[in-house]
């Protein structure tokens, strides 16, 4: 663990940050379109494409984690009332919960219903559960339920940024933004 409290996030943090915000929206937007088209080619290309994004946010998220526990992030402002801190803390907290129940009851249902993954078309995964049927039709609504809290989720971090960079002007955002050329890390 860093024995200082940096000012703002490190390199590999906001890498890991925007790379799995950009995924993760990726993912939910194939997961809302593909569920709407019949049976087809693309549709099962979709679902494939999504199934290897939920790995790869998956492996992120593992390391993301690992990161963190070995990296102090920022402090929050001494200036932000303490149910604002707490919010933040909580929402945090939950996301990186969420950032593994997606996937992982996204795995778990595919398995169930019989749809294994062979990430990239290459690297074959094992079931996370036995093929069943009637498990598959159990697991699905956690997933889409999961996906949606993190979605919800997602939307609250945002406005919070929001609000912190337009109500009160507090450059909350820069922490986790690269730095600019010539400014200090």
């Amino acid at each position: 663990m860093e024995n200082s409290i940096p000012s703002r996030y490190n390199g590999v943090a906001i890498a890991f940050h925007w790379l799995q915000a950009i995924m993760i929206t990726a993912s939910f937007g194939v997961g809302l379109y593909m569920v709407s088209l019949t049976m087809s080619p693309t549709r099962i290309k979709l679902y494939n494409w999504h199934k290897w994004a939920g790995v790869a946010i998956l492996t992120i998220a593992a390391l993301r984690l690992l990161w963190r526990l070995t990296h102090s992030p920022p402090a929050l402002s001494a200036n932000m009332p303490q149910w604002q801190t707490s919010i933040a803390k909580m929402t945090h907290l939950m996301l990186y919960g969420l950032f593994f129940a997606v996937p992982l009851t996204g795995w778990a249902y595919s398995s169930a219903a019989g749809f294994p993954i062979v990430w990239f078309g290459v690297i074959p995964l094992p079931d996370f559960v036995p093929k069943d049927r009637d498990l598959a039709e159990f697991l699905k609504p956690f997933h889409w339920m999961a996906a949606y809290a993190l979605a919800s989720l997602v939307a609250l971090h945002v406005l919070g940024v929001i609000k912190h960079l337009v109500m009160d002007d507090d450059n909350l955002l820069s922490r986790m933004l690269p730095p600019m050329s010539g400014e200090r890390k």
